[in-house]
């Protein structure tokens, strides 16, 4: 849980910043238009002067600097407009047409737009404030447009950041579980696996001394039930080989396992199809997988309730369902029920749901996940099988 927690608190981490230089970028970003903006205003309003002046000009005026005023500017596009909309001259924009008079057209169109959304200056050739008049319409520099732009450019790539960080603190997370899972697992088969031998050699000692003794055959029974489970870790870490099961004859064994190790008050129900259900799966790991669905329904049901089993095909697929009537799993805790570590039992580690969901998912390429769940009314866990685990049917002898 503390692992989990703690790459819980680096994503939000991560998140939190990538809003803060998201906002603070806009905020520098859209100042400095603002200014650009002012400023490139205040220079069409000296461009526009000129244009009066150069409208105005006689033989005696001295065009050298009006002209100069008006040939710098290289970057703010303009457009001047007579009284009637029609386009006198352009600069710093781009037209499609075939000839000046096509162009001007087009530049016409163009400055009215800008005049409608209010970047144009009024100047009147006269001294007098009537009469004739040219508006100079402008647009946001090169410079602005790609400054606006940039902050979310900005955002979008540490946002891509954000992703790819997140995805690598997850596998490593998931590198680093299945390193413990796997090397836990080992360590788990080959320490279990000296007591084995000695208790199956002392089984065999007792047989001789005393064969009529009612109690060796369950002594047995027992060991080799360690046995199993010694296997079955060994066998997590590495793929497992799946060969054709009867699904019917699998569960079977996990139910008659269930009646032994419960008491009368947990039933157990079988709702299977007539017919056998042969899947490729390993059935040592996949008992294991319902096993464990049905002892934490046991734990759900406080040792008292019902236990369903349903076996079924749909299309191509062998679904398995184990339903309890349990306590249900809350709403909220539903989406975390096979991470590792997630438990809401006193006791217990929080890895049978996740080993579940490896098994069935990594090695079998199924699907596990809560079909249904209500708080008092019990939860249903479904296992889907693939088609290209190579279901078949056979009629059951």
């Amino acid at each position: 849980m503390q692992w989990t927690d703690r790459i819980r608190q680096v994503k939000i981490i991560l998140v939190v910043a990538a809003v803060v230089i998201a906002v603070a970028s806009l905020f520098i970003s859209q100042y400095l238009v603002r200014d650009l903006s002012i400023e490139e205003h205040h220079k069409m309003e000296v461009w526009a002067e000129a244009m009066r002046s150069l409208n105005n000009a006689d033989e005696n005026t001295d065009l050298n600097l009006v002209l100069k005023v008006i040939d710098d500017n290289n970057t703010i596009p303009v457009i001047v407009l007579d009284k009637d909309g029609n386009a006198n001259t352009f600069r710093n924009i781009k037209l499609e047409g075939v000839d000046l008079e096509d162009s001007l057209r087009n530049a016409a169109e163009m400055g009215k737009s800008m005049l409608k959304a209010g970047n144009a200056i009024k100047i009147y050739l006269d001294d007098t404030g009537s009469g004739d008049f040219i508006n100079v319409c402008y647009d946001d520099s090169m410079m602005i447009k790609r400054l606006s732009s940039w902050p979310y450019i900005q955002l979008g790539i540490v946002l891509v950041f954000v992703v790819i960080a997140i995805f690598a603190l997850l596998t490593s997370k998931r590198a680093e579980q299945n390193k413990v899972w796997v090397g836990l697992s080992k360590e788990t088969a080959h320490q279990l696996g000296t007591p084995i031998s000695s208790l199956m050699a002392w089984t065999e000692i007792l047989k001789e001394s005393y064969p009529d003794d009612e109690l060796l055959p369950e002594m047995e029974k027992d060991v080799k039930r360690l046995q199993l489970i010694a296997d079955r870790f060994s066998k997590i870490g590495s793929l497992p080989e799946l060969v054709p099961c009867g699904l019917k004859e699998v569960l079977g064994h996990v139910v008659d396992y269930m009646n032994r190790r419960t008491s009368a008050k947990v039933n157990m129900v079988e709702v299977f199809p007539k017919e056998e259900m042969v899947v490729d799966i390993n059935a040592s790991l996949f008992e294991w997988v319902i096993e464990n669905l049905c002892k934490n329904a046991v734990d759900a049901m406080e040792g008292q309730g019902t236990i369903t089993l349903h076996l079924s095909k749909e299309g191509e697929k062998a679904v398995v369902e184990v339903s309890d009537t349990g306590k249900g799993i809350r709403k909220k805790d539903i989406h975390n029920v096979f991470t590792p570590g997630f438990t809401t039992k006193k006791r217990g580690w929080g890895l049978g749901l996740s080993l579940a969901k490896r098994i069935v998912e990594e090695y079998h390429k199924g699907k596990i996940y809560v079909k249904y769940s209500e708080v008092g009314k019990g939860t249903t866990f479904r296992i889907e099988l693939k088609s290209n685990s190579g279901l078949t049917t056979k009629q059951r002898g």
